[in-house]
Parts: C-alpha cells; structure tokens; sequence
C-alpha cells in the first residue's frame, strides 16, 4: 500500500538552534539536525514495504522556513509536497502568494495558532490573509482544543478554502478530559473543506507509559467526525520521538484502520492527501 506521511518537519538544529528555543531540556533527543536521509532511515521499514512519501510541514515562522523546505523538496523526489508560512499581517499578501505560486511543491500554509491569544482567528488582518488565498492553497490549523469553536468560525466563512486540522487539535488524552473536545470537534462533520490529520498523538499522551487503546476514544470520535475520505496519515516525525519511534506512530493508526476496508484505508494512508494537497 502507497503512504503519503503528511506530518513531516525537517530541521538544521546545529545551525539555527536559536530558532527552536521550544524545545526544552527534557526533548533532548529534538535537539539534532533532522533532514530526508534522517527521514528516510526512520521509515526505512516501511519503505521496504510500500513507496513513502511525505509533506514537509514549516517548523519556524519565517520565509526563510518556506525556502529552505521548497529546497529540500526540489532535491528530494520523497517530498511531495511543502507547507510553509507567510506574513500572514502583510499587507501584500496577495502578491505574496501569487510569487510563491511557481513553486509546484508549495501545497498550503500554517501559522503556530496554538500559540495565539483568543480572537486570532477572528482578527480582520488574518481573516484578509486568508481570503486572499483564493484556494491556490490548503491551510493547516494548528490549535488546541479551546480553539476549536474559533476555527469553526473561519472555516464556515470561507467554505471553499480548503483547511486541515493537524493533531485533531491536540485532545487532552493525559488527563483524559474529552467531553468538551468532543462535542466542538462534532460541529465540523458537516464542513466538507475541512480534513483532519491523525497525527500528533503520542505526544499528547504519556510519552513513557502510553498504549494504543488510549487513543481509540480520539480515533473514534473523528471517524465518525470526518469519515475516511476527509482523514490523513502524519506522523509528526521527528516529534514524535519524544515517545515513539516511527514505527510505533504508524502502527498506532495502521491497527486502528484494521476494521475498514482495504478502500478506507487506502484512503487514508494515501489517496486523501492526494486530493487535499493536489499531489
């Protein structure tokens, strides 16, 4: 079965470790140069089994973060695709956009929302950033999940915009406190330009002591949420080394999919990344 991981980061650590001051003294194992050899030596026994891909997903907000990955892709055949960042406060954006337009491995963008004050995703200034898209490309949200009825907003104004919501906005699965989650990340079954990534699970759980079973719950709830032609395969690599290696990420959604047909699976592991990102 083909693979399309779209949840990859690559990073120079040595060179711009000033750039990655999140990643504290207890993510040690983060604080190395991850590039698609390193990418490729992780998911090396899956590349025995199937052909991989990846999408190269912007760790750092700058233009430079969107060139360095278009680089990366140009020269690496396994990425398929890039999301980057832009000034999404630029006046220009349009221009912007259109300019970065010639890269064909540029599928969408991301900015670090988790990190934003309440009412970002309101702001007048992103919303315009957002419009002046045009559907040239996707949008990853990143947030979490007292973001998640703000991003409901956006994405029901601009219904044509194809958006993706990354770690299914990071469910509160240490303390296992889902209620609310669960009923916010229901209201987007009916937003067809809204995908979800089943990803970024790992680290949200217990990094020493996490099972599989602990994520069925999650899983579960976005199935019926998204249906298997609105999920997508990521892994979070290197992040998730933090508790898994990639192997690990990988059977954890492999053996949720075991129940679903051969096309469900297909769909996820491949065929919806696909679609969503116009490989």
């Amino acid at each position: 079965m083909k693979i399309i991981d779209t949840h990859v980061h690559f990073w120079n650590y040595k060179k711009e470790s000033l750039d990655f001051s999140w990643i504290a003294d207890e993510m040690a194992i983060l604080k190395n140069d991850y590039l698609p050899e390193n990418f490729m030596v992780a998911s090396e026994t899956l590349q025995k089994q199937s052909s991989t891909q990846c999408i190269a997903v912007q760790a750092r907000q700058s233009l430079e973060e969107t060139m360095f990955l278009l680089e990366l892709a140009q020269n690496n055949p396994m990425i398929a695709g890039v999301v980057g960042w832009v000034n999404w406060s630029n006046p220009d954006i349009g221009k912007t956009y259109t300019d970065l337009a010639k890269y064909k491995k540029l599928k969408g963008f991301r900015h670090i929302i988790q990190d934003e004050q309440e009412g970002f995703m309101s702001n007048s200034t992103f919303r315009h950033s957002i419009c002046k898209i045009g559907c040239r490309f996707t949008y990853d949200l990143l947030i979490k999940p007292h973001q998640l009825l703000e991003a409901f907003e956006l994405v029901s104004e601009f219904p044509e915009q194809p958006f993706v919501i990354d770690h299914l906005a990071k469910p509160l699965l240490k303390s296992h406190d889902l209620a609310q989650w669960t009923l916010d990340i229901k209201k987007f079954k009916s937003e067809e330009n809204v995908y979800c990534k089943l990803s970024g699970l790992v680290t949200e759980a217990h990094w020493n002591q996490w099972r599989e079973d602990d994520f069925t719950y999650a899983l579960n709830v976005v199935l019926e949420t998204f249906g298997p032609k609105r999920l997508m395969f990521g892994s979070d690599w290197p992040v998730c080394l933090l508790a898994s290696d990639y192997r690990g990420v990988y059977d954890i959604i492999n053996n949720f999919l075991e129940k679903q047909s051969r096309v469900n699976r297909e769909d996820v592991m491949y065929n919806n990344a696909l679609k969503f990102y116009r490989l």
